[in-house]
């Protein structure tokens, strides 16, 4: 019941040779989703990535309708289109080329989610492997949620605010392409990684890093380091900071949750071993 895999009688060098394959293949499956990325380029970037400044963007739209229906018709969100341009001979091209890696990236996550686990799941014993069975389904969902979360929410908002910020009327915001698509990706990539906060607290609470008890004690201070965040990968407005702070809050009460589940299984644990 309690025996691990065979994994764990490798020595210290086996671990770090299937280390080192467990990362090739990540970085395989990174760069193979990245060439499929890089031939559907102009998809990429005309429909996905350049679509939240225009006002037929899904999410101008609905809030623009939402604005028209409480009286407020001169409030639209990205209501013209942001003027970008490139100013480098190749930025065009390198740009093409880190945004087909981040693409990748994205694209092969369940695969590089499942390498991290075959390489961590033969040091834990059999009990344990069968309540995480369902990890990396888990880790991946919460990570395209996240990915939809700031690409449909903090994006469309993001641009707004930054696109159109003026320090004088005779400064004109003419975005370089390379700044309006490292905000997008990096927004987005992280709005991602927020969002594998339940997963994290779950791992630390098993290994006994993490108590629920530390999690309820400080959660005021978890509170203004969550709002901290939302104002980085946030602009300066009120209201996107809200709407970030809404899923951020929702996560942590779910890790917090999560922490007492694992603890009390611990204890049921304990009991029977008793008994």
């Amino acid at each position: 019941m309690k025996a691990k895999q065979s994994g764990e009688n490798l020595s210290f060098l086996g671990h770090l040779e299937a280390l080192r394959w467990h990362l090739i293949r990540m970085v395989v499956a990174v760069v193979v989703c990245a060439v499929v990325a890089f031939s559907f380029s102009n998809i990429i970037f005309d429909s996905i990535l350049l679509a939240p400044r225009h006002p037929e963007f899904i999410t101008n739209r609905l809030l623009g309708e939402l604005a028209a229906m409480l009286g407020l018709d001169g409030w639209k969100l990205n209501p013209n289109p942001l003027p970008l341009q490139n100013i480098t001979m190749s930025g065009q091209f390198t740009t093409d080329i880190s945004i087909s890696m981040i693409a990748g990236f994205i694209l092969a996550f369940p695969y590089v989610a499942w390498e991290v686990w075959s390489f961590v799941a033969p040091a834990l014993y059999e009990n344990e492997r069968r309540v995480a069975r369902g990890a990396v389904g888990a880790i991946s969902v919460l990570f395209l949620l996240g990915i939809m979360f700031g690409y449909f929410i903090i994006v469309p908002f993001s641009v707004h605010f930054l696109g159109g910020y003026t320090v004088s009327a005779e400064v004109v915001n003419v975005v370089n392409l390379n700044s309006y698509f490292s905000t997008v990706s990096s927004i987005t990539l992280a709005s991602g990684l927020l969002f594998e906060l339940p997963v994290v607290v779950y791992f630390l609470t098993k290994v006994g890093l993490l108590t629920p008890e530390f999690m309820i004690r400080y959660r005021r201070h978890a509170i203004v380091v969550l709002l901290v965040i939302a104002a980085v990968i946030t602009p300066p407005e009120v209201f996107s900071q809200i709407l970030v702070m809404i899923p951020l809050l929702a996560l942590y009460e779910l890790s917090v949750w999560l922490s007492r589940r694992v603890v009390k299984q611990k204890a049921n644990k304990l009991i029977k071993n008793e008994s």
